[in-house]
């Protein structure tokens, strides 16, 4: 299990852990919406009861190919009868669920992947499910935004070292200042920002004075693969000798070509927060 996040609905703080890439939410914290202290009675008091074993069963049957299904059956012929117990960790253990974990531990509890997460808090409370729902749905939210972020900040990494070895492989004599070699990096970049841009990075400050950071910060997912096709592609054509002005005009048309091509690629719409 990876680190545990958190939601608050309705003043509960509601754990959720991602397992094998789902999202599993803690019942043991939804219980605790209805009472604090005997939450664990609280579940297998759901667990127990026959329509939600025949939910958990169709949604292991669904969902996971190892599922015991003769072990299920015979929990199902039981279900209705006062004699009948049966706890979390017994379902997990006797039918080889997946849907539901148990995890010891301070930190530990029941967590349940979120389609039966959302049975339970309906069977606590109507009010809290929708209220749970919404919340998860807005972590969910933040959380891609944050992918989003996190893989535009990373992509502008990519090909930076073998763009700038290029630079001063072939373009920077040992004759020149400090301030002369910033120059032809910052020259470079903007054969990069002109290409995919259309602009240099003084003329984007210029035109945007009140906005922090620089043009590349600005950029979206797309302009930012684009970017960094760019930076290896210019380090190529210098290893080649080609002069700038060259290199300008190929690597303008080739950001073109790319730009529609990526533009219209879903994966990279939904980093950016678009739909399909």
């Amino acid at each position: 299990m990876k680190k545990n996040r958190g939601i608050k609905v309705l003043e509960t703080r509601v754990t959720i852990t991602r397992i094998t890439e789902e999202d599993y939410i803690s019942l043991t914290d939804i219980a605790r919406h209805r009472v604090v202290d005997r939450s664990d009675d609280l579940i297998r008091n759901w667990v127990r009861s026959r329509n939600t074993l025949e939910f958990l069963g169709i949604w292991e049957q669904i969902h996971n190919p190892d599922f015991n299904s003769v072990e299920f059956d015979g929990f199902r012929m039981q279900a209705g009868l006062n004699s009948f117990t049966l706890t979390p960790k017994q379902w997990i253990e006797r039918t080889n669920a997946k849907g539901i974990v148990s995890k010891a531990g301070r930190y530990g509890g029941t967590f349940a992947h979120r389609d039966i997460a959302f049975e339970f808090a309906s069977w606590i409370s109507v009010e809290f499910k929708l209220y749970l729902i919404k919340e998860f749905q807005r972590f969910q939210e933040a959380e891609q935004k944050q992918l989003g972020w996190d893989v535009k900040r990373n992509l502008t990494k990519i090909n930076y070292r073998i763009h700038t070895d290029a630079i001063q492989a072939n373009l920077i004599p040992p004759e020149l200042t400090g301030r002369q070699v910033s120059l032809v990096y910052a020259s470079e970049a903007d054969v990069l920002n002109m290409s995919l841009f259309g602009m240099t990075a003084k003329e984007w400050r210029d035109a945007n004075p009140g906005e922090k950071g620089n043009i590349r910060d600005q950029a979206n997912a797309s302009q930012l693969v684009c970017l960094a096709n760019l930076e290896n592609l210019n380090a190529l054509f210098i290893n080649e000798g080609m002069e700038q002005s060259e290199r300008l005009k190929k690597l303008n048309r080739i950001a073109i070509e790319q730009m529609e091509i990526l533009t219209s690629d879903r994966n990279l719409k939904r980093l950016e927060g678009g739909t399909d």
